[in-house]
């Protein structure tokens, strides 16, 4: 198979990370979720206190800052933080902390240079609009709010959070308006980018219907 740059963007809840990570599986092509990126930065601000207006520190914390995943894990300058970025404390504060421009062009520069010499599958906001805006399949995945807060009230559940679904759905509208009102890189769909409803689809459903319109396409 060719080298090539899949990018799967949509509202937070669509199940995009997910179905990326498994079609990164099925099709052994490098899977990384660039939301971990902007969570990890947001827990180590959270966690240093650094206060949002202190830009020169953010700053440094996302130039510095290498991440590995193994093992669905994440890795920030080789410490484990797969647990503290799904945290709720953090899932509020990283659309704030995420529309920094300075921020973003760091971290976008780390993303691209991880596509140089190899295939890549990435999700998040603004990857077929921004990241990788000649990527050789782009998705954008759209879902009901209320499944969106149904499914991640069920993660908040297997953390060991119990959150009312009326504040899930509360903070969802919240980072929907942040995400696509922000100046730099706002969540979009991209105008040549493939729109898959996932509101009445499993896992397993998302990954053949991507699977199925990149092969389909490939060969």
């Amino acid at each position: 198979m060719k080298k090539m740059i899949i990018a799967i963007d949509g509202p937070s809840g669509t199940g995009k990370s997910t179905t990326a990570r498994l079609l990164g599986e099925r099709m052994n092509i490098r899977y990384i979720d660039s939301g971990t990126m902007y969570r990890g930065i947001t827990h180590v601000i959270l966690k240093s206190d650094i206060k949002p207006n202190e830009l020169k520190k953010i700053i440094e914390i996302a130039n510095d800052s290498k991440f590995e995943y193994s093992n669905n894990k994440v890795f920030m300058n080789g410490i484990d933080i797969t647990k503290e970025i799904k945290s709720l404390e953090v899932m509020n504060k990283v659309s704030s902390v995420s529309k920094i421009k300075e921020l973003r062009n760091s971290l976008v520069d780390k993303q691209r240079k991880v596509a140089e010499d190899e295939s890549l599958i990435m999700d998040g906001k603004d990857i077929g609009t921004v990241v990788f805006p000649d990527a050789d399949f782009k998705f954008f995945l759209i879902c009901d709010l209320n499944t969106r807060a149904s499914r991640r009230q069920e993660e908040f559940l297997d953390m060991g959070y119990n959150i009312p679904i009326d504040k899930i759905i509360k903070e969802l509208k919240k980072r929907d308006e942040m995400d696509m009102k922000r100046t730099f890189s706002p969540l979009k769909k991209a105008k040549d980018a493939i729109e898959i409803d996932t509101t009445h689809m499993i896992i397993e459903e998302q990954i053949d219907c991507l699977y199925r319109k990149i092969i389909s396409n490939t060969y």
